[in-house]
């Protein structure tokens, strides 16, 4: 049983983190800008689901593996950088191709949210960093206070996320006549986070 005194403080702060702009939100508005608002929301769970990955391992004692393991953090960017620029090439590619909107692809959306959250070492840093803060050892077990806090973090990022997404599938269908421009602003938006993840110390 979680403290409802700790809920009013925990709420607040996911909230205004759910709500500030970073890659898994870029990620969600690039896929509706792109695809539409179903695979906005696609992409909006697969970061939801991240988020519980990366909560599930902090809760089964990451922390200590990392703190053994510092190169792990590297490998795990890398491979995020070399998929973001990965998807910003399939988008100009994409770009001679007529978009539907209405028929997007919500399995790859979904993979392409869950990728860019779990390779995401801020994630892991916040998880770690944050949810510790609400843990009481003596309110029950701490791995299930962990899931608890996480699952509230991942309901609200999917909320805003997908929301944020929704929004720009509308200047998608309002743009499918140019497939150039999507093709180009959203391989812009993926390059950026791929270059905004690599320089991250």
């Amino acid at each position: 049983m979680i403290d409802p005194v700790v809920l009013l403080a925990f709420i607040p702060a996911a909230l205004a983190l759910n709500a500030t702009p970073g890659p898994d939100m870029m990620l969600c508005l690039a896929q509706g800008l792109h695809n539409g608002r179903r695979a906005a929301w696609r992409a909006s769970a697969g970061v939801s689901t991240g988020a519980m990955v990366h909560v599930t391992l902090a809760g089964l004692g990451l922390g200590a593996l990392m703190n053994a393991v510092p190169q792990a953090f590297d490998i795990i960017r890398w491979i995020g950088v070399g998929y973001l620029l990965y998807l910003a090439v399939q988008a100009l590619r994409s770009r001679r191709t007529r978009l539907d909107p209405a028929a997007p692809r919500p399995a790859r959306a979904f993979r392409a949210g869950l990728f860019t959250n779990l390779s995401n070492i801020k994630v892991i840093w916040f998880v770690l960093a944050f949810i510790p803060q609400f843990v009481d050892p003596a309110a029950g077990p701490v791995f299930a206070q962990f899931l608890a806090f996480g699952a509230m973090i991942a309901a609200g990022g999917f909320v805003v996320n997908g929301a944020v997404g929704a929004s720009a599938g509308r200047w998608g269908r309002a743009l499918t006549r140019n497939s150039g421009v999507l093709g180009t602003v959203t391989a812009i938006i993926y390059t950026a986070l791929a270059l905004r993840l690599a320089v991250m110390e």
